[in-house]
Parts: C-alpha cells; structure tokens; sequence
C-alpha cells in the first residue's frame, strides 16, 4: 500500500516551465515503479512518463518527448515531472501512479498498469 500526493501544478504561459512533484507514504518508495498520466477536459486519461524502480529506466509518450524529463529520488520518496517548453495541448490534470514490483504486466503505458493512483494536479498553459 503507498499513497501518493502530487503538486507542483499552476497556470503558466506557453513556452515556460513546471516540475511536479509526488510524494509518497506507506510502503518502501523504491518498492514502486513510477509513472505520470494526464487527462484533459473531455478527453480519456493519457500516459506521459515512466520510470522504474532504480531510475535507471524512462519511457515517455512521444509528444513529449525532449521536453519533459521523469525522475525519482527515493531517499526523499519522491518522484518528479520536470515540463519545458510547455505548449497550450499539455494543459491537463497531471496525475502520479505507481506498481508494484510484483505486479504482473506487460507495459507502461496504460492505466491497468499500475496499482495506486494519486488524485491529480492542474496544469494549465496559456497561450
């Protein structure tokens, strides 16, 4: 069992920057796979970043690719979604998730994928 609690969201202008964060309690952080998803007003929750346990492996959906970058620091139970050159499309509730080591999947990218879900924070970019 881990919670998770995102921030870091706001309302920036087109072009600027924004890092997320998500803290997590519970169990061992390390324990967890790591992932970011997004849902627009009307539109179905999207994957955007994963990282694995150790850091040492990414994934990122393709339309942001170079401009966001996921990370983790497990000492501070803490994973993050540094955004740059923010565009008006990423505007969208940013949402943590996280799977456990022994759960049984064959990818990243969807939202079966992972076990625990935080319950999101704004992101909205101007333009």
């Amino acid at each position: 069992q881990v919670q998770l609690v995102e921030s870091g969201g706001g309302l920036v202008q087109a072009g600027g920057s924004l890092r997320l964060s998500c803290a997590a309690s519970g169990r061992t952080f390390s324990s967890y796979h790591m992932g970011w998803f997004r849902q627009a007003p009307g539109k179905e929750r999207e994957f955007v970043a994963h990282i694995s346990w150790s850091g040492r492996s990414t994934y990122y959906v393709d339309s942001v690719k170079g401009r966001f970058t996921i990370s983790r620091d497990n000492a501070k139970n803490t994973v993050y979604l540094q955004m740059i050159s923010l565009k008006p499309e990423d505007t969208a509730v940013y949402y943590c998730a996280a799977r456990s080591l022994t759960t049984v999947a064959r990818t990243w990218g969807k939202e079966s994928d992972y076990d625990y879900w935080g319950q999101g924070t704004q992101v909205t970019v101007s333009s």
